[in-house]
């Protein structure tokens, strides 16, 4: 089972972008603190989050940070089938997502097997593969127990 993650201080956001030789800004260290308090956050909640903290900003900033850090690999930019794309801090390691159907909850899930890409091709037609995306489709708890307690009664057929 994986570690909570924890938020870094502000020092270590700034420490982030400098190792990424990208320059500390504060519109980046607000964009990289936003993504790492909300995870899988699309662009919207991002741009909310920023402007919380730094007041108005554009939504071309903010895409154009995103982007940055997203091409530094400080942000990883996941876009699950009828989704909009959403932003994670988990970078360097290959993980995959659990989405939920109903709602669009977004978890992680680590490797299941082995090493970076962790899951072999059966056939990779000579490519070099090293990274592989996985996305389990499912429901989750909450919606799950809604469901559950929503759904009409069937005939011939007693619910708990």
């Amino acid at each position: 089972m994986r570690e909570a993650r924890t938020v870094p201080t502000t020092v270590e956001i700034e420490q982030l972008l400098r190792s990424a030789e990208l320059r500390v800004t504060r519109p980046r260290v607000a964009v990289l603190t936003a993504v790492h308090d909300h995870p899988h956050a699309d662009t919207d909640t991002i741009i909310g989050a920023v402007r919380a903290g730094l007041g108005d900003v554009s939504h071309q900033a903010v895409y154009d940070v995103l982007r940055a850090l997203t091409e530094a690999r400080l942000l990883r930019r996941i876009q699950p089938s009828g989704s909009v794309a959403r932003y994670e801090s988990r970078v360097g390691d290959n993980h995959h997502h659990v989405v939920c159907r109903s709602c669009g909850a977004i978890a992680d899930v680590d490797c299941a097997v082995g090493h970076a890409p962790c899951l072999t091709a059966s056939d990779d037609h000579g490519f070099v593969v090293d990274e592989a995306e996985v996305v389990y489709w499912g429901t989750c708890p909450s919606c799950a127990t809604t469901t559950t307690e929503e759904r009409p009664a069937t005939p011939g057929r007693t619910h708990p």
